[in-house]
């Protein structure tokens, strides 16, 4: 039974190609988070699923672990369980990562993350059997990000679970302006933390009409019937998806390192 930190990392993108080897605050991207996920006390393995052997370099240059992945993945999830079993096949021989295995995907674009939150997805696998996934969710805090299609709202049941993920404003208050003071109205933080029996079953499927629609992978899980915990934070953390983005990140990392 291992737990796997697993940190898918692509050089292109549209808005920021290359952005995993931009350097801020001496370092690049990339080696800020291996080194933000690599202070989580419940990881066993700290990977990076690239498919960049620039990217790789970088990462074995920090000290890091950099499995090679196939360019033509659909998805970061499909990529985190390529890397495990890449891993796994290098490392003892094993065709597959176990099915009692947590495999943690963290944003390769988010050198803040808390190694707090990391470890409590972590936990919440290992202590409840019933759970398939784990995912974090922080306070909406203002009525545009409610209104915004880029923010992606969750409606959890009574015991901590999701219930739907969506671009929308969810719950939707049908008298009146929404109370977001009231704590109902939650916002996703794209980390996800997977059972190793339940990710074999999830990469099998093909995306459904829902996450199709709204472009959420999560959804996938949730049509398959999967019971997905949520963890609550006030963390709502910084990602870098911009050059200004890596300006302003770079500050607060020569900020903290002084």
């Amino acid at each position: 039974m291992k737990t796997y930190g697993i940190i898918p990392s692509r050089f292109g993108s549209s808005r920021f190609p290359g952005k995993p080897l931009a350097i801020l605050a001496g370092k690049p991207l990339v080696a800020w988070v291996v080194e933000a996920v690599g202070k989580a006390k419940s990881l066993d393995e700290v990977l990076v699923a690239t498919d960049d052997e620039r990217i790789a370099e970088a990462v074995r240059a920090c000290g890091g672990k950099a499995v090679m992945t196939p360019s033509s993945l659909p998805s970061g999830t499909d990529r985190i369980a390529c890397a495990a079993r890449e891993f796994c096949a290098a490392n003892g021989g094993a065709a597959d990562f176990g099915d009692d295995d947590i495999l943690v995907n963290i944003q390769g674009d988010e050198p803040l993350i808390d190694p707090a939150l990391v470890d409590g997805l972590a936990l919440k696998l290992r202590t409840c059997a019933k759970w398939d996934m784990a995912t974090a969710v922080t306070p909406v805090k203002s009525a545009a990000d409610l209104a915004a299609k880029s923010v992606v709202k969750v409606v959890v049941d009574r015991d901590g679970g999701a219930l739907y993920f969506s671009r929308a404003q969810i719950p939707c208050c049908r008298d009146g302006e929404p109370d977001i003071a009231s704590g109902l109205y939650v916002r996703h933080l794209g980390i996800y933390a997977y059972r190793g029996a339940f990710l074999k079953r999830y990469i099998e499927e093909s995306p459904c009409d829902l996450e199709k629609t709204e472009k959420l992978e999560q959804l996938r899980a949730l049509w398959m019937g999967a019971k997905i915990a949520v963890v609550r934070t006030d963390d709502e953390g910084i990602g870098v998806d911009t050059p200004e983005d890596a300006e302003r990140v770079s500050r607060i990392l020569e900020h903290r390192s002084v």
